[in-house]
């Protein structure tokens, strides 16, 4: 039976405010890390000496090549030499691949072993300042196993970002010329309120937001920002829309919107998730607890016009 097998239902654990982790290794040397994965970012677990890797002249020195698995070219990164492991030859055919999928992007991670899943509650998931304080830090938060060792959740979407960038928003597309559209005065006068921990995530929005001359406040998680919309008191009015992403440490996305569409202080401003999990099973979730859009991670740059529609959509 397959490591991955008999994981439960994403949504069911988003709803609540807990997660399935994958947990491996990149090297079997002793006292080596663990590291960890959301398990609905991954696909499989194959021996890399079972599959032949394709170089790619000239590609980024963390872009190995390629393999075919079921009729599909996937690029498989490496995995140890960003994190400054070193595997030797026989390591190398000892080797595993974590085939993921983000934003809908199959590519393969080459991980020594896997390890196995746990089950988390986000607020287990830490995220000290410490991991934050360099632009070139790969950590994004952590957890602990049962024996007390330390998991460490890496930023994939820096590393995707690094090597991979059409995986990740195209900050210079804009397929809405927003010149051309009517900004609502609230809008121009508010604050966006974003829930995002991904440092890349938080620049490629910071960028869109910025190049439309729109105010917004980010925050590493989904408690930060309901902390402070709490200390508003009633003066939610200033904020004209929230987006949020799903995985989080401490509190989820989807318990983000369930908070805020139950408050009726807030459940009038309009909630976008803006995610990576773009499964058919998040989004639904999400309408369900009453987010008014979805939108994934590689097409933010759609994120403004909807804020717009849905703005004028609640003034009808």
């Amino acid at each position: 039976m397959s490591i991955l097998d008999n994981v439960d239902a994403a949504t069911n654990l988003a709803k609540n405010n807990e997660l399935q982790l994958l947990v491996f290794r990149v090297s079997d040397k002793e006292n080596s890390a663990f590291y960890a994965i959301n398990v609905f970012k991954t696909r499989e677990v194959v021996e890399a000496k079972n599959h032949f890797l394709t170089q790619i002249p000239s590609s980024h020195l963390l872009l190995e090549g390629t393999i075919v698995l079921r009729g599909l070219q996937i690029p498989i990164l490496n995995l140890p030499v960003w994190l400054n492991v070193s595997l030797n030859k026989e390591e190398i055919k000892k080797s595993n691949i974590l085939i993921c999928d983000f934003n809908g992007i199959i590519i393969g991670l080459r991980i020594m072993s896997a390890f196995r899943v746990i089950k988390k509650n986000w607020n287990e998931m830490h995220s000290p300042d410490s991991y934050r304080l360099n632009n070139d830090g790969v950590v994004i938060n952590d957890t602990r196993l049962e024996d007390g060792s330390l998991c460490l959740v890496l930023d994939y979407e820096k590393l995707l970002a690094d090597v991979i960038p059409q995986a990740m928003v195209d900050v210079s597309e804009s397929p809405t010329n927003l010149n051309e559209l009517e900004v609502p005065k609230s809008l121009r006068d508010g604050v966006v309120l974003i829930a995002e921990d991904s440092k890349t995530a938080q620049k490629h929005l910071t960028h869109i937001f910025r190049n439309a001359n729109i105010k917004i406040k980010i925050f590493d998680n989904g408690k930060r920002l309901i902390d402070y919309i709490d200390s508003l008191g009633d003066r939610t009015s200033l904020i004209p829309a929230i987006i949020s992403d799903i995985e989080m440490p401490e509190m989820s996305g989807f318990t983000v919107v369930k908070i805020l569409k139950d408050n009726p202080i807030t459940k009038e401003i309009p909630i976008i998730v803006n995610s990576s999990m773009t499964g058919q099973n998040n989004k639904r979730e999400a309408e369900l607890l009453g987010a008014d859009g979805f939108i994934d991670k590689t097409k933010s740059h759609d994120i403004i016009p909807l804020i717009i529609e849905l703005m004028n959509k609640n003034k009808d």
